[in-house]
């Protein structure tokens, strides 16, 4: 039991605290505030605390509770609203409509019973990892109950029933001693879980983002970040990628970001639906929402503890997204106990260990084979927004994660303001998962490597003709090029832009973005052929078939292969006989 010595903001400095370890959970105050040692001096321990300190005085208790972070893991996360320590809000709200400092409350629902089904039978042999039953947690999410890591034995007694999270569904011999075996295991958050052995990526997250599974793809397992400006749609793009992404689970970490983004994402997740599946997307969505306005440090737990219930459903055998948004808040607040702590500040303030820490992060995400039986495969995909003030790029946060990440999605301030949405610039952004993705993408459409490359060419030559038509007007190119120009636009237009609130263009199938971009192509092609007979491209721009191509987003899935079909026709027939040029 120690005394607090010093206050400074979320900052505690604790005296005679002998015994103590780094990272131990302490609770401060009359209040219990939950606290978290980062450094030892002597008898002094630097505490962060992830409440508010506002009333504290010099000279109140301070105990520590022998163990450190930990996420309580079992059935009841999923489809779950958890604030930055895995407190439940929905549970926090009854008391209330503003939270109270101290509150103790079980993370996990102590009173539900969840149906167990197991698959292991007494006198069988388990060790750490293996799955020995089932509960049925959301029609979405099968939860599988394993056997906690770093432990293995005989099982005594087994059986199938309604339990709680902390009875015994079953009793196991571990060295002589008989131990039970409940729903709920607890795990340090920033410990990553361990596995057998990593895989490389191969499988394509379809995200239903067109200019991200087919111009930049990004692999399962794999780890991205979306740096951009005030107002470049950072949380819209996220939110996108946590409604649709076809993972098992998907994760929403809102770190340090406005109340009312977080509001939004919670009521339009109530409402929307799986396209895979029509279930309710909350039933197979975790949510994290640590705002602006609470404790700062808080962050930082956040993070963790996302990460570490998405490596716990990995362990089952399940693919998981998580996004956080954005890792920017969670470095400002490791600046501002940096600069309490009167540490050696690295670039713009931020730590030194500012690399290091963000890599701690991002490099839990992969493809992986889990411990245990029977074999399985999971993946973590990590991808986090990043808030560079004024969009500079060149500021640490950004440039340490660039370092880490294997894909980039840059948004443009410039698109943004000709509401061009989503803002992901297709000449800064790249992917290092197009060679992982070949193989996936030849099954779907052997042709896309080939066209994905036409696509990206056409538009660097746009770029490069920017300036032209900036001096002397599009009028004086000659017509090679404005077809060019034209079709580039419509790569742009009709294509790469995609509105998250259309109610068919919010969500888009490969396949069907495959379909698309050799749509606008083969115009290209056979538009080509008309030029060099003669046929202006004003006249070409005049057709209706442009006008056509261009409401694609528009058309219903179960009509989209008819409809295109019919659309190349009419080009064969239109274009190649000049019949539709006005």
């Amino acid at each position: 039991m120690g005394r607090i010595w010093r206050i400074s903001g979320p900052l505690i400095i604790a005296e005679e605290m002998k015994g103590a370890q780094v990272y131990e959970i302490v609770e401060i105050g009359e209040e219990g505030l939950i606290g978290e040692i980062i450094g030892l001096e002597g008898d002094r321990a630097m505490i962060q605390a992830h409440e508010d300190t506002v009333g504290l005085e010099v000279g109140q208790g301070v105990s520590g509770m022998g163990r450190i972070l930990t996420a309580e893991l079992g059935p009841g996360i999923v489809g779950s609203i958890y604030d930055g320590l895995q407190k439940p809000l929905t549970v926090l709200m009854e008391s209330g409509s503003f939270l109270k400092r101290g509150v103790k409350v079980s993370r996990l629902p102590r009173d539900r019973k969840w149906h167990f089904t197991p698959q292991v039978a007494a006198g069988d042999r388990v060790n750490g990892g293996d799955i020995i039953g089932t509960v049925p947690e959301t029609e979405l999410i099968e939860h599988r109950v394993m056997v906690p890591l770093g432990m293995g034995g005989v099982v005594k007694e087994i059986g199938e029933g309604d339990y709680t999270v902390e009875e015994p569904v079953a009793w196991v011999e571990v060295d002589g001693e008989v131990q039970g075996l409940t729903l709920m295991q607890e795990w340090p958050v920033r410990k990553p879980r361990p596995y057998k052995r990593r895989l490389a990526p191969s499988q394509l997250l379809i995200t239903g983002m067109r200019i991200m599974d087919y111009m930049f793809p990004l692999a399962l397992g794999g780890k991205a970040a979306i740096p951009g400006g005030f107002g470049t749609g950072k949380t819209v793009a996220l939110q996108q990628l946590a409604r649709w992404a076809q993972t098992h689970l998907n994760i929403y970490v809102g770190c340090g970001e406005r109340g009312n983004e977080m509001a939004d994402v919670l009521y339009s997740f109530r409402q929307l639906k799986d396209p895979s599946t029509g279930r309710l997307l909350q039933e197979k969505e975790v949510f994290l929402a640590n705002t602006s306005n609470m404790p700062v440090v808080a962050r930082e737990a956040s993070i963790f503890v996302g990460i570490t219930i998405a490596e716990y459903f990995r362990d089952m055998g399940y693919d998981i997204l998580l996004v956080a948004d954005s890792t920017s808040r969670w470095a400002e607040a490791m600046r501002e106990v940096g600069g309490r702590l009167e540490e050696m500040p690295g670039e713009e303030g931020f730590p030194a260990y500012l690399g290091s820490r963000l890599s701690s992060f991002y490099e839990r995400a992969g493809l992986v084979e889990c411990e245990g039986s029977p074999q399985r495969r999971g993946s973590v995909t990590i991808v986090g927004a990043v808030s560079p003030p004024g969009a500079d790029f060149s500021e640490p946060v950004t440039q340490n994660t660039l370092r880490i990440v294997d894909a980039l999605y840059s948004l443009d301030v410039s698109l943004a303001n000709r509401r061009h949405f989503p803002t992901i610039s297709w000449l800064s952004s790249y992917s290092l998962y197009v060679d992982a993705v070949r193989d996936w993408w030849s099954n779907v459409a052997p042709e896309w490597e080939q066209t994905r490359a036409t696509a990206l060419k056409i538009l660097q030559e746009e770029a490069g003709l920017e300036e032209i038509v900036r001096l002397v007007g599009p009028e004086a190119l000659p017509e090679k090029d404005k077809l060019l120009l034209l079709v580039a636009r419509m790569i742009r237009e009709d294509f790469l832009m995609q509105s998250a609130y259309h109610e068919i263009d919010t969500y888009c199938l490969p396949q069907r973005a495959h379909s698309m971009l050799a749509t606008i192509l083969k115009f290209y092609e056979l538009a080509g052929k008309l030029s060099e007979e003669g046929i202006s491209v004003a006249e070409i721009r005049s057709s209706p078939l442009v006008y056509k191509i261009s409401r694609m987003k528009d058309i219903p899935h179960d009509e989209f292969d008819d409809r295109i079909k019919q659309l190349w026709d009419e080009m064969e027939v239109g274009l190649v006989s000049h019949k539709g040029v006005a």
